[in-house]
């Protein structure tokens, strides 16, 4: 019996030790920095599936994690600001989209950063490498650029007579990401014989409107818009627009066909989030941001919406219906 009792206190003490750092520390509350240049409605589907990911690993927002939340407001100037801000409260880890992981670096290189979609994350100089990113970034990578080739493609498809294109978009500049997919939109565009016309946008209400009007004046068949959180934000308002100009469009995220766009053909953005996650729950237990590998898409989807095209007098040929994995009718 003594033998048991003995044996039994043994294994307490070496499970005791082998515990993550985080269950050494009863009460303790992580904070978590979240940055982000759009709105906090435009990304509440995103972070709806980051926090249930986070809950199903044991991380409770208020019970021993709290959010810091900071959101451009669709100013990305604004970002390095915020970031700074994130940077100055000391947070254990933030949590960014795309190319404001830049602005974080820059304002911190202490600071674990978690990426829901980098475009091009070693290109950017965010990491040495996806397999070793060797400094305080890590998280997933965005197929960006490469994507809005075979979105064209679909276009093309699609839509009978396909010659002009517009695309929406943000003044060069503003976002290191679009910047990076413009190069691949316009060769795209040139290999498959098509037009694009490149239309600036502000994200206000008469901003949108005007790129739509724009792009009417143009006489463009159809549209597309850069992969960019800020024009995601604004889905449901450009979709709409859309219906109302009566213009075929192909959009970067599935999120937009619910909101009752056309098409769209593009990596699960919220699954994106769910992934980044698990980045979020290593680290916390003590896992280092430079030995995480950064993960790229895995999951693609074709999304058609029947409603919408039935709205415009779009007839969708039965060889684009049949590669599409979801069709809302």
């Amino acid at each position: 019996m003594e033998k048991r009792v003995l044996g039994f206190a043994l294994s307490s003490i070496l499970v005791a030790l082998c515990a993550p750092a985080s269950a050494q520390q009863p009460g303790k509350i992580f904070r978590i920095g979240y940055l982000d240049p759009s709105t906090s409605s435009g990304s509440a589907v995103l972070l709806d599936a980051f926090r249930q990911e986070l809950s199903k690993l044991g991380w409770i927002e208020g019970k021993n994690i709290a959010i810091e939340y900071r959101f451009a407001e669709q100013k990305p100037e604004r970002v390095p600001e915020l970031a700074a801000d994130l940077a100055r409260l000391k947070v254990d880890l933030i949590v960014v989209p795309g190319a404001p992981a830049l602005a974080a670096k820059n304002a911190t290189t202490a600071i674990p950063i978690v990426m829901t979609n980098g475009g091009d994350p070693v290109g950017l100089g965010l990491v040495a490498s996806l397999a070793r990113p060797g400094g305080n970034v890590t998280g997933l990578a965005a197929l960006g650029p490469e994507l809005n080739t075979k979105r064209l493609e679909i276009l093309k498809d699609a839509v009978p007579k396909l010659a002009r294109v517009g695309l929406l978009r943000r003044p060069p500049g503003v976002n290191v990401g679009q910047d990076l997919q413009l190069k691949e939109i316009r060769l795209a565009a040139l290999a498959l014989k098509l037009k694009l016309e490149e239309i600036d946008t502000q994200l206000d209400a008469k901003g949108l409107e005007n790129a739509f009007q724009t792009a009417k004046q143009k006489q463009v068949n159809a549209i597309m818009t850069t992969a960019t959180r800020v024009f995601f934000a604004e889905r449901k308002r450009i979709v709409e627009l859309a219906g109302k100009y009566r213009l075929p469009a192909i959009y970067p995220q599935k999120e937009f066909v619910v909101e009752g766009g056309l098409m769209s053909y593009g990596e699960d953005v919220a699954d994106r989030y769910r992934r980044a996650a698990f980045y979020v729950d290593k680290i916390l237990k003590g896992a280092k941001p430079a030995d995480l590998p950064v993960q790229q898409a895995t999951k693609f989807e074709f999304v058609i919406n029947l409603k919408a095209a039935k709205q415009i007098g779009l007839p969708i040929p039965v060889r684009v219906l049949e590669r599409a994995n979801q069709v809302i009718r």
